[in-house]
């Protein structure tokens, strides 16, 4: 990428985000407001009131930077010591893998399949299983940064996909590289953030709040660059033992709905 090519990316992504923190800033006073009207000892028992429990976190970092990065164009040079599997190139950022060796589902799965990461997967490390369908014989993967997911971002999935018998067959991948931390903000407490879920009405009763954890979602997105704002994952176990996962921005307290499109690999946010 040429520098005068690189510069007019970010004057790009830097006005569209200039616009979009405004946005967030007027949002998060009013939703901290909110919750202050609320109050701590509120949410407390308002969350008692509906019988659900909860185990937060130490509320240790308290602030957290957005963070840029580019998406990786694949090229064979790069991908010349992968083994054990053919490889296509079907656009400039998705590598399509089809596996020659012999791995089945339930050995890669006994470590999170850490293994079929490190062996097969360009830059395996950074990714973590988010979840398995075993009906669709397929395993999904978020790319990390800084040791936290970025959450249904189609730039940085890995899908894994296996035949009846378990073995595997192939794996689709895109990535991103080159992450940049800017523009740190406050963000909302654990204890906030599961107030602000009880207020919208969006905790069930009888459940149990099981973990809060941090890590990303996409802010802005462009053609080679995209911008991700610090995000919080609120896991929820339901009476019927179900599990339920609800996104907010970690900066101004916004639920976001991932809507995957399976076809496309596509994902839509829409922010409450």
């Amino acid at each position: 990428m040429d520098w005068s090519k690189t510069k007019t990316i970010f004057i790009i992504v830097f006005s569209i985000l200039n616009i979009c923190l405004y946005w967030m800033y007027v949002n998060r006073n009013a939703n901290i407001e909110n919750l202050e009207v609320m109050g701590t000892t509120s949410v407390e028992d308002v969350l008692k009131s509906e019988n659900i429990t909860y185990k937060l976190p130490p509320f240790v970092d308290k602030e957290a930077s957005y963070v840029s990065a580019d998406i990786v164009d694949f090229n064979k040079e790069s991908l010349k010591d992968l083994k054990g599997q053919r490889i296509a190139i079907t656009s400039d950022n998705l590598l399509e893998s089809t596996l020659t060796d012999k791995l089945t589902f339930e050995e890669t799965q006994k470590d999170d399949f850490k293994t079929f990461l490190s062996q097969y997967v360009l830059n395996g490390s950074e990714y973590t299983l988010w979840d398995v369908a075993e009906e669709q014989n397929k395993a999904f993967f978020f790319q990390q940064f800084d040791g936290r997911p970025i959450y249904y971002s189609p730039s940085t999935m890995l899908v894994v996909t296996w035949d009846e018998s378990g073995r595997i067959q192939s794996y689709e991948q895109r990535m991103l590289r080159d992450f940049t931390n800017f523009n740190k903000k406050d963000l909302l407490s654990p204890l906030e953030i599961i107030g602000s879920l009880a207020s919208r009405g969006l905790l069930k009763q009888n459940s149990e709040v099981t973990s809060v954890k941090m890590g990303y979602s996409t802010l802005v997105r462009l053609t080679e660059t995209q911008v991700f704002a610090p995000t919080w994952d609120v896991q929820v176990k339901l009476e019927s033992g179900e599990t339920e996962h609800h996104f907010l921005n970690a900066n101004d307290g916004k639920v976001i709905e991932f809507q995957i499109d399976s076809d496309s690999n596509e994902d839509k946010e829409q922010s409450e």
